[in-house]
């Protein structure tokens, strides 16, 4: 008891993970490891969710003589030689929908939009509208009569509403808005806000908008699209149909003679409509674990019992360790009721209700032989004993070892399935990634033992254990790691028409600056001059130059030691033919696909693929790429590239498109030696602030990298924003996240990050910003156009360019030059 009395409560640590408790020793003569404790969460009953607890404190067993009993319900204060209980912070997701509907109101002249939650909590509707031709501001405070009851303003920009309950009792909660089809509304944009978590929910990752007009029904937070009002209800409804289509053919008329218009307002028809969207809150839960020892002097057996308030079956997950050795051991029967072997390494023990139902316990009865239980604490932990010296510390790390060791085993073992898996045909994918699944986890653990092994101590007293460790194999795709990236063109390159040549001229001062990899544009035949709207792909003569122009500058960047990246469009393709129906989805070339290979849920283009597995591109036919046919045309086309060209790997056009485990099958083929995907997705704000939490925008990127298998690294576009307004508003604080790593994809997986500064998506020639002040931004397009937005003024120059003004509105002002 003299090691135990100075163990401190952090010595108990609670990590919520996928993973499982553990427990490892110090010194010990007996370690009785409740390895994991496994219960379903009452949101959902059929899964399974692991608590971690780590770092029982040292327990010497020693004490009086007490006789055993078969049935304990607690131990006397007197007979217990330990007892101690440890919290156990939760944290569980409830999932749960949130409801959207648009309905005719009582008053038959005015419709309703309807907002509920399914999830318990104080739900507050945060909401505001955009007005019809203001393109300053998106939020804005509604009409007095559509603002319900009890809510309150905020500033002059948006509205908080309370969601009610409809019966006491019930967890569903709703707001209604009452609307007037007559008003200028364009659009209702809300949030939700649940005031017991202080968490705002929004809609892939922006503002819910449910539109009114024609032109905001394409955006990508739009709810409840292909919706229009109904002004003119019954027979005037086909007349206002008739003038809208006579209006729209005389409007064509009149394009050439101006390009700008004010936008206008079309009579609409309001067909309502319902949408349930996905929602996950996360609520914290407490619990406790108690753990009691004592010895019984008549039969000489230790007596552990362990009780806990968790919720539904709980399994502990145990085994002992004896004096000399640090290897889990089953120890000999009886074990407790409801036990079972696990991999002959453990025993799994479902503990049993305890009386009144609050929780449940379990005695576990161990032999003489095992005399005392100890484990170790964490390298945060705060222990003060006389028995912790060096060597304890030593035998701590040999014991991680040891534990790693055998994952390692288990890891190479599962790899041997894997080689066996490919090898039969008739086995499936699920099998395989069942397995790699299973791999990752053991990887995962390993990890986390090394981390906590960092010694507290004087580092010239530790004696390091050998530790054999096979070098991972790397997949060609992830390079050296030491690359340095620099994009070989900008949005304009194409105009002169003999880009590769004078790139050729860079190629001996971008090796002197210290670029080992250059991405070059894309190489095909493009509708766009830019090259990303591609249509015949095994013609590679493009704005940029010729395809032996292409080759010459591929092998001079060779001769000077830099690799080449081509830039891979793969997510959509330009159709060189109408169908029957004049739609533009009938390619030719080499690659003369049919519609077949377009998705099926890109109306614009009517495929007959399947559905897109990604974000629809909708300026260009999506290719399905679940098509066997495409998939090989594809992989033969990259492969044709890598000899015909000599391109040393691939950056990756807008892989937000379509499924990363078709990007893997590609790079197997291809065996690129280095590879990025651009997945360019917005960042998380809050009413125009930047949130300082991102990790639902990198966890994105990261899902792609995993689903190529870790095939592809992927331009972190998380740090790249982060950094632009931390460097710009001296927001440094910005660059650490909650747990003080980098807060993007480099904070998660570095070694799949490429980091990223600028690409010609974010920086052009053709914008010259001519005045940014607090109150007003000014630019010339292209020597084209003028434009200001903000309050401030702001005139084009009078010079010998001649402007008109063209359109104005709220806080933006355009001209076109005469």
């Amino acid at each position: 008891m003299n090691a135990m009395s100075t163990v401190l409560s952090q010595t108990l640590l609670h990590n919520y993970c996928r993973g499982k408790f553990i427990c490892l020793p110090k010194t010990s003569n007996l370690l009785l490891k409740p390895y994991s404790l496994n219960y379903p969460f009452n949101s959902h009953p059929n899964a399974t969710t692991f608590c971690r607890f780590k770092n029982l404190p040292t327990v010497k067993v020693s004490g009086n003589s007490v006789t055993e009993t078969s049935t304990v319900k607690t131990f006397e204060s007197n007979d217990v030689v330990f007892q101690e209980t440890f919290p156990l912070k939760q944290t569980q997701r409830e999932e749960g929908k949130v409801f959207i509907r648009l309905d005719k109101g009582k008053e038959k002249k005015r419709w309703e939009l309807s907002v509920g939650c399914d999830l318990a909590g104080k739900w507050i509707l945060h909401w505001g509208v955009t007005y019809i031709g203001d393109t300053g501001c998106e939020w804005d405070q509604p009409p007095n009569d559509m603002i319900p009851p009890g809510s309150i303003s905020i500033k002059d920009y948006a509205i908080e509403t309370p969601l009610k309950k409809l019966s006491e009792g019930d967890a569903f909660h709703q707001a209604t808005i009452d609307i007037d089809p007559k008003s200028e509304i364009a659009a209702i944009n809300f949030v939700l806000k649940d005031e017991e978590t202080g968490t705002w929910y929004q809609h892939k990752g922006r503002d819910f908008k449910v539109p009114f007009v024609d032109y905001l029904q394409d955006d990508d937070n739009a709810i409840g699209r292909k919706t229009v009002f109904d002004l003119w209800p019954g027979a005037l409804g086909q007349i206002s149909n008739k003038l809208d289509k006579a209006e729209a053919s005389q409007s064509k008329d009149q394009d050439s003679k101006t390009e700008f218009k004010e936008p206008k307002r079309e009579n609409m028809r309001l067909e309502g409509f319902y949408e349930e969207l996905a929602i996950v809150k996360e609520v914290v839960t407490h619990n406790t674990v108690t753990v009691s020892v004592r010895k019984c002097l008549e039969t000489a057996k230790n007596l552990l019992y362990l009780e806990t308030d968790l919720p539904g079956d709980v399994v502990i997950h145990w085994g002992v360790c004896r004096d000399d050795t640090k290897k889990w051991e089953i120890p000999a029967a009886s074990h407790p009721p409801e036990t079972i072997v696990f991999k002959n390494k453990a025993l799994r023990t479902l503990l049993k209700p305890r009386e009144g139902g609050n929780g449940c316990c379990e005695l576990f009865t161990l032999e003489k032989e095992f005399t005392g239980s100890s484990s170790s604490t964490d390298q945060h932990s705060q222990v003060e004993s006389s028995d912790a010296s060096v060597p304890a510390k030593t035998e701590e790390a040999d014991q991680k070892v040891s534990y790693t060791d055998g994952i390692i085993s288990e890891i190479r073992s599962l790899m041997s399935d894997i080689s066996c898996e490919r090898g039969r045909k008739s086995k499936t994918k699920a099998v395989q990634e069942s397995i790699l699944q299973e791999i990752e986890k053991l990887a995962a653990e390993a990890y986390s033992i090394f981390r906590s092994s960092t010694p507290t101590f004087a580092e010239e007293a530790v004696v390091e254990p050998e530790i054999s460790v096979p070098s991972p194999k790397v997949s060609p795709g992830t390079g050296t790691g030491f690359e340095i990236l620099c994009q070989g063109f900008n949005w304009e390159s194409h105009k002169s028409g003999r880009w590769y040549m004078e790139l050729k001229e860079k190629a001996a001062h971008l090796s002197s600056l210290g670029f080992t990899v250059i991405w070059l544009p894309p190489p095909t035949e493009s509708v766009s001059p830019e090259g990303y709207m591609p249509t015949d792909l095994y013609n590679l003569n493009s704005r940029y130059g010729t395809v032996d122009e292409l080759k010459d500058v591929v092998n001079k960047f060779h001769e000077v030691g830099i690799k080449v990246l081509g830039d891979a469009v793969l997510n959509h393709r330009c159709a060189q033919f109408q169908n029957a129906n004049g739609v533009w989805n009938v390619f030719g070339g080499r690659l003369n696909w049919d519609d077949r290979a377009v998705v099926g849920d890109d109306p614009h283009f009517q495929g007959r693929g399947n559905k897109s597995s990604g974000d629809n591109f909708h300026a260009a036919p999506n290719i399905d790429h679940s098509q066997d046919f495409v998939r090989k045309d594809i992989k033969e086309w990259l492969c044709w590239l890598r000899r015909e060209i000599g391109y040393d790997g691939w950056r990756l056009d807008f892989v937000r498109g379509f499924w990363g485990g078709y990007v893997k099958d590609y790079l197997d083929a291809s065996e690129p030696h280095f590879s990025v995907g651009e997945y360019w997705d917005s960042l998380s704000y809050t009413y125009g602030e930047m949130d300082h939490n991102q990790d639902a925008h990198r966890q994105r990127i990261i899902d792609w990298i995993n689903a190529t298998n870790g095939f592809s690294g992927a331009f972190d576009v998380t740090t790249k924003g982060i950094l632009h307004s931390a460097l710009e508003r001296c927001e440094y604080w910005r660059l650490s996240d909650q747990k003080g790593k980098p807060p993007g994809v480099v904070g998660w997986w570095p070694s799949r990050a490429v980091t990223f500064i600028e690409n010609h998506d974010t920086g052009s020639t053709q914008v010259e910003i001519v005045k940014a002040e607090r109150d007003v931004y000014a630019a010339i397009i292209d020597e084209k156009v003028a434009m200001k937005i903000g309050p401030g003024h702001y005139e084009p120059p009078s010079g010998r360019q001649k402007w008109s003004f063209v359109m104005e509105g709220r806080d933006y002002k355009i001209w076109e030059a005469s």
